[in-house]
């Protein structure tokens, strides 16, 4: 019996299974097929035995990729390219196998994308060396680099581990599958779409290059996809860090450094960020400590007050919930962060924004007066202030909402505490 080949595993149906549940579960946008997620599983087992055909014949042809602009919070927007979601089944079943051979040769200090690897973990990395007095940072910023990256660089990086032509063939028609932008169609010369499950494998393989020119120098860094910090003890170093470091990517490695953007830096200037962290020094310890960056919390405060608009006209449980999903989320990421006076100022912002919304959904001053009544308020009071003339705004602040749509209240309705759930992730 011949030995399998890695193509054999990747069209392996147990590994085309898993395939197909983690692009199910990553939900998504359709691509330039208009094919859903949900309409995936009947495609699949109708045409799973044509795809598999055509792969191994090496004549499977991936959709174009579907260009969207994202906006990004501070302004400018990102370019995401959506495969269809049959060719995202593929390049899932491509990256499970192709991860656990590449991700061993993968430097310690690279934390993007990578199996039991998280944000945090790069942070308390680069706290570990800013106390041990490495305080001067060289922030590189690649240009575009999904848009950048040249194919035969990275293909022959590829091939020096996976020594498979029909995969590095199947792996290349991904590359130039080409997008599809307002109907129009553009080759793909150069890079890879941010937004394919195999793009964040491709680009720790490129960039590993980088992780294995930085240790050879000795130097203290941090990696997390495309964002690196490298961490050096005076601002001499960094300048000749910063001139030789960008020299290497863009002379070895083909990419583009953002001239504008790559600087050296200290960890209290505020321009610096880094995976949404700032960091600064304890006055009293003298100790570097993480936390969220303004413009972070300035993102998490603007999606606050999109779901708590007085004009949405949704069921007050159902806006509770999505409040919630964003508190959790922000929380769970930025735990690490020292914020809880800022969690403080947050939690009785949303709340005086929830009882606005409420005064709001009440319309009528004959159901404003039925609802304060039940929630305590007497009779005169209620109808005096059923009747007023105070804005939204001023009525959510005043003692009258506050006494009786109350915090607690509004915690047995569902809403979750920043506070308190800061608290519970740290216990």
């Amino acid at each position: 019996m011949h030995e399998r080949t890695i193509l054999d595993k990747i069209l392996d149906r147990d590994n085309l299974n898993q395939a197909f549940k983690q692009v199910k579960r990553n939900k998504g946008a359709a691509g330039v097929d208009g094919m859903t997620v949900d309409e995936l599983k009947i495609y699949m087992l109708r045409n799973k035995e044509k795809i598999i055909s055509l792969i191994r014949q090496r004549k499977y042809q991936p959709d174009p990729v579907l260009r969207v602009e994202i906006p990004k919070p501070n302004g400018g927007v990102r370019l995401l390219g959506i495969p269809t979601a049959k060719d995202r089944v593929i390049q899932q079943a491509i990256a499970q196998v192709l991860s656990p051979m590449f991700d061993k040769q993968f430097s310690a200090y690279s934390y993007g994308f990578r199996p039991g690897r998280y944000a945090e973990m790069a942070i308390l990395q680069a706290l570990e060396y800013l106390n041990e007095g490495y305080d001067w940072i060289v922030d590189i910023d690649l240009q575009r680099f999904f848009d950048t990256v040249n194919h035969d660089r990275l293909m022959n990086l590829v091939s020096r581990t996976v020594k498979d032509g029909d995969v590095i063939s199947l792996i290349r028609r991904f590359l130039v599958s080409g997008v599809q932008i307002d109907e129009e169609y553009k080759e793909t010369v150069i890079g890879t779409p941010q937004g394919g499950n195999l793009s964040p494998l491709l680009s720790n393989i490129m960039l590993n290059e980088l992780d294995i020119e930085l240790e050879s120098r000795g130097l203290h860094f941090v990696r997390y996809a495309d964002d690196c910090i490298i961490m050096v003890k005076s601002e001499m170093s960094a300048k000749r860090v910063m001139r030789s470091v960008t020299k290497f990517i863009e002379e070895k490695l083909g990419l583009i450094v953002n001239a504008s953007k790559t600087k050296v830096t200290r960890p209290h200037d505020p321009t610096m960020k880094f995976l949404g962290f700032a960091f600064f020094k304890e006055y009293q310890t003298k100790v570097y400590k993480a936390k969220p960056h303004p413009k972070s919390v300035e993102n998490f405060k603007y999606k606050l007050k999109q779901l708590t608009k007085k004009n949405w006209s949704v069921d007050t449980k159902y806006q509770v919930e999505r409040v919630n999903q964003v508190i959790r989320g922000w929380i769970n990421y930025f735990k690490i962060g020292y914020m809880k006076k800022l969690l403080s100022r947050v939690d009785s912002h949303t709340r005086v924004r929830l009882r606005m919304c409420i005064w709001k959904k009440w319309k009528t001053a004959k159901n404003r007066r039925k609802n304060l009544i039940s929630l305590g308020l007497d009779k005169y009071t209620a109808y005096k202030y059923s009747h007023t003339s105070k804005g939204t705004v001023r009525i959510a602040y005043s003692w009258v909402l506050s006494t009786t749509i109350t915090n607690k209240r509004l915690a047995k309705f569902g809403l979750i505490s920043c506070v308190q759930h800061y608290k519970e992730v740290h216990a």
